[in-house]
């Protein structure tokens, strides 16, 4: 190797190498395997992985130096101007070879049975690396399996102690629950306590496991490989969509793995997002139209059904008329609801469900930074949000900008679990936060960044009757400082609705409760815990006629509605949905629609027709997208929420498994160790006011509703508040923002 550059016309900070004789321009300090996957020049491994801290443990990637006596390892050997690198050498070759032996010394030869089979990066590279016959003849060694959960399930007899799990579980999610334990041939990888993984993005060491070791305890046994079938799709349980495939078998969703998206989600995918897909197939799913009879339900035609609806809204149309959406509805729903609005002559329409102060008019809009950059951040703010559980794969960004250095404050009612530092942090009651976002240490620390910080709103900040004074203080902190403003909007699809117009003329969705009509629609909600005040909504909607679009026929559901028309979800139908930096992506049907139930466009379009109202003429997905634009609307404000009297402040966060109805009927995440139950968490100073100590139960009352809790004790939790999760019936009465009263049960 020369110490004059090979070619004097490389980019800066680059070199010259030369793999299999091929000459190539690779970055200084990469390694030899990063600069050989950059030419598509395939080197085998185990343990790299280029989203996780290089391990050289595996040594399945040797290759061979020129000038270099022995193999090297090409995940952890630098690339130096001149290198000449050989990966099919005689001498590579026999390296990997006897790697390969080694590797499968241990390994049990269970293919036929394995769940991994078919799709295993190790019966791959066996069949290219591996030896006919063995020359040990050692009994193989058994490893007892642990119990990682609901999710992930073990055999770690096939373990090859790549660490990629490891290593996931350290640097990526930040919970550092998996380990190696013993040394050499007596090594095992588990967890140190044999407790359950508690990480929110835990199925991703499914994803990164090379063998069978570690496997998906939902899909497991289900279904090979080559049965399946890949969908593109979307996750759609938080703002950031991402991107994933859906493997069906003959109709039926079998399970969920991540699509590479650098820009959204890198490779990573959530728990929710994964295993969510189990909630399509509940017992009280909708499959078929029904109308109510006096007080008694019955199966219909769509014909009958569709009828019945047509007639409730043509007798209660213009302001008579209150339509309500769910957030996570698609674009081109979305549209159709607005198009249907304006042919009844109604300005109440309205996807912000479950925020109590709209009262500023604000709507979801897109990100001030694209997502991909907030882990270059230098300062990050984090305002009113469980981060965590709110979008966990943006907490993943914001864990790995605070590893490359970035100072992370944050200013919330509860000293939230992150899996990062904070640099700085304000555990406030919910009404003092948008003050705190005053202070003059934040603004210069804000400042300081030059530009390069960003101010993050959460739902804890949104959905409270605080919420307009948060905003515009969170605001004006980002105009004063030149920190980008990221609200995180409230539902999958908030920004794309709020871009085609589902917002109100006239009444927003507090103001429809607040002023009953005679009639309603609501599409995919879930009415008994999807609303901001659940109390007046379940009331006032019980009062009316309502048309339900539903995904289920649930309780609640059938409690308040008149017809239920039972559509598809989203990973059953033709999708767009616009994400948190404002990009519509697209997802297409992955499952079958259950019995007789519809896509949601193709039964607003037979609605449409039955009303003669315009904007309803297409005849398949493409005709309805081709008519997309976007609508502006400038939503109608409603009244401020006071609060009254005296008690504690609730500071409501949503429950991470309890987010809408998909998710709160997959039971894989139901009883996950995240899913805590409904509870109430007190200040062990308001705990010891109230003559309430761990694990006591308490009654809640906020003038309008009661709930009775089981209390846990937290400093963790601001003095003056209430920390409840949202999501849950037992909390139900409580999620209007109101002050409580607490009581001993």
């Amino acid at each position: 190797m020369s110490a004059q550059p090979i070619n004097p016309n490389l980019p800066p900070d680059h070199v010259t190498v030369f793999i299999d004789g091929k000459e190539l321009a690779a970055p200084k300090g990469s390694m030899i395997i990063q600069a050989a996957d950059k030419a598509g020049i395939p080197i085998p491994r185990f343990c790299y992985h280029d989203k996780l801290a290089i391990a050289a443990n595996c040594r399945m990637c040797l290759v061979e130096v020129e000038k270099m006596p022995k193999p090297a390892p090409a995940c952890a050997t630098p690339v130096m101007d001149g290198m000449k690198i050989s990966t099919r050498s005689d001498k590579a070759l026999k390296s990997q070879r006897n790697v390969m032996e080694f590797l499968l010394i241990n390994h049990p030869l269970d293919c036929p049975i394995c769940d991994q089979g078919g799709e295993c990066e190790l019966q791959d590279l066996s069949l290219g690396y591996g030896r006919s016959v063995s020359r040990f003849q050692e009994r193989k060694r058994v490893v007892a399996d642990e119990d990682l959960g609901p999710l992930v399930a073990t055999e770690m007899t096939r373990c090859i102690q790549c660490t990629r799990c490891v290593r996931f579980t350290a640097d990526v999610a930040g919970t550092y629950e998996l380990g190696g334990m013993q040394r050499g041939e007596n090594l095992e990888i588990g967890t140190y306590d044999g407790k359950p993984l508690t990480t929110e993005l835990s199925g991703n060491v499914i994803d990164v496991c090379p063998v069978g070791a570690l496997t998906n305890k939902v899909f497991r046994f289900r279904a090979r490989p080559w049965e399946l079938i890949a969908k593109d799709s979307l996750g759609f349980h938080d703002a950031l969509g991402s991107n994933l495939f859906f493997h069906s078998r003959r109709g039926d969703v079998m399970r969920a793995v991540p699509r590479d998206n650098e820009a959204v989600n890198e490779c990573w995918l959530s728990d929710r997002d994964r295993y969510s897909h189990q909630g399509l197939y509940a017992e009280d799913r909708a499959k078929r139209p029904m109308v109510k009879d006096n007080g008694e339900w019955r199966d219909v035609s769509w014909d009958e059904a569709l009828l019945r609806a047509a007639k409730i809204l043509k007798d209660n149309a213009a302001d008579d008329l209150g339509m309500l959406v769910h957030p996570a509805t698609s674009n081109e729903e979305g549209a159709l609801l607005a198009r249907l609005a304006e042919a009844l002559g109604t300005g109440n329409l309205d996807h912000r469900i479950a925020q109590h102060d709209l009262s500023d008019g604000a709507v979801a809009e897109a990100f001030g930074m694209p997502v991909a950059e907030l882990e270059k951040a230098s300062v990050v703010l984090i305002v009113g949000s469980n981060i965590r559980h709110e979008v966990p794969l943006l907490h993943a960004r914001l864990r790995k900008a605070w590893r490359n250095g970035a100072k992370i404050h944050a200013v919330n009612p509860v000293d939230f679990d992150f899996a990062f530092d904070l640099a700085g942090k304000r555990i406030v009651r919910p009404s003092q936060i948008a003050g705190a976002l005053g202070d003059a240490g934040l603004s210069k620390l804000l400042s300081e960044a030059n530009g390069n910080a960003a101010i993050l709103v959460g739902g804890v900040a949104e959905n409270g009757p605080h919420a307009a004074a948060i905003r515009a203080a969170a605001r004006s902190l980002a105009q004063a400082t030149g920190a980008k403003l990221c609200r995180i909007p409230q539902g999958a699809n908030a920004v794309g609705l709020a871009k085609h117009g589902v917002l109100p003329v006239s009444r927003d969705a507090k103001a429809m409760f607040e002023q009953p009509r005679s009639a309603y629609v609501i599409y995919g909600i879930e009415p008994g815990l999807d609303f901001a005040d659940q109390a007046v909504a379940m009331k006032t909607l019980s009062d009316a006629q309502v048309v339900a679009f539903s995904h289920f026929a649930c309780k609640s559901t059938r409690a308040v509605a008149d017809v239920i028309l039972p559509i598809g979800s989203l990973p059953e139908i033709d999708a767009t949905l616009t994400n948190l930096g404002g990009f519509d992506q697209i997802a297409v049907p992955a499952g079958k629609l259950p019995d007789e139930s519809r896509p949601g466009w193709r039964v607003l379009r037979a609605l449409g027709a039955q009303l003669a109202a315009p904007g309803f003429e297409f005849t398949d997905i493409a005709g309805l997208r081709a008519g997309l634009a976007p609508r502006k609307v400038d939503a109608a404000a409603s009244k401020a929420p006071t609060q009254t009297g005296e008690g504690l402040e609730i500071a409501a966060s949503q429950a991470i498994y309890r987010i809408d109805g998909i998710t709160r009927r997959a039971e894989a995440l139901q009883a996950h160790p995240l899913n805590a139950g409904p509870r109430v968490t007190l200040h062990p100073d308001d705990a010891r006011v109230a003559g309430l100590e761990e694990g006591a139960m308490a009654k809640l009352d906020n003038g309008r509703g009661i709930a009775t809790l089981q209390v846990f004790v937290s400093d963790k939790v601001a003095s003056g508040s209430a920390w409840i999760e949202t999501g849950y019936g037992a909390t139900a009465p409580l999620a209007n923002g109101a002050k409580v009263k607490v009581a001993r049960a």
